[in-house]
């Protein structure tokens, strides 16, 4: 995935690295062969835990929504989120938690407001499903729907610094999103610290 190689390029090599929700392990996986990191996770799905462990990850079992209050400030020189933030009950408290226990963070999260997610809700009348969205209403993990610039407000309001923002999609949509990055990109990629 696209917005994977933007965040492969951020992290230091021989980093120490926590992944929150990190699935089937695939970052931590592609990280510790490419740059050399020292890599942790937290899944809470049963099946994504075994292939974490399959490809000798080192992964606890753990709900995000229970906080990050157990682990020590600065313990880690980036956290990474990928396409999680938006399924947290409270994720402007977990976004002030990973920057007390990382240095920096690394997030990734669906942009609601890109054109087709528009375009299917006003044609359809419905929640739209899509490539990038493939849940009904009724049974989706994204409680929260924002787009990048509802997340800009949200850091400004928590005092989060950005330090990089790319934002992705497909290869015809690349020039478009220079012009309107809210309408056109799928998905966005930021690079945070305190301020």
């Amino acid at each position: 995935m696209i917005d994977n190689q933007v965040l492969f390029s951020w992290i230091n090599d021989e980093s120490t690295v926590l992944d929150l929700g990190c699935g089937d392990g695939e970052i931590l996986k592609t990280l510790i062969n490419k740059n050399k990191i020292t890599g942790y996770g937290f899944e809470i799905d049963p099946h994504h835990i075994e292939k974490c462990i399959s490809k000798g990850i080192n992964v606890i079992e753990y709900d995000l929504n229970n906080g990050l209050q157990n682990i020590k400030s600065k313990s880690f020189d980036f956290i990474v989120m990928s396409q999680t933030l938006q399924t947290l009950n409270a994720p402007h408290t977990m976004l002030n938690e990973m920057l007390r226990i990382g240095e920096k963070c690394i997030v990734t999260f669906p942009n609601f407001g890109y054109w087709r997610t528009r375009f299917s809700l006003l044609i359809s009348g419905r929640m739209p499903v899509t490539k990038q969205l493939r849940y009904q209403w009724y049974d989706t993990p994204n409680i929260h729907l924002f787009t990048y610039k509802d997340f800009e407000l949200l850091c400004e309001e928590q005092n989060i610094n950005i330090l990089k923002k790319e934002f992705v999609g497909s290869s015809f949509s690349a020039p478009f999103r220079r012009l309107s990055a809210n309408l056109f990109a799928q998905t966005a990629v930021y690079l945070l610290s305190s301020k």
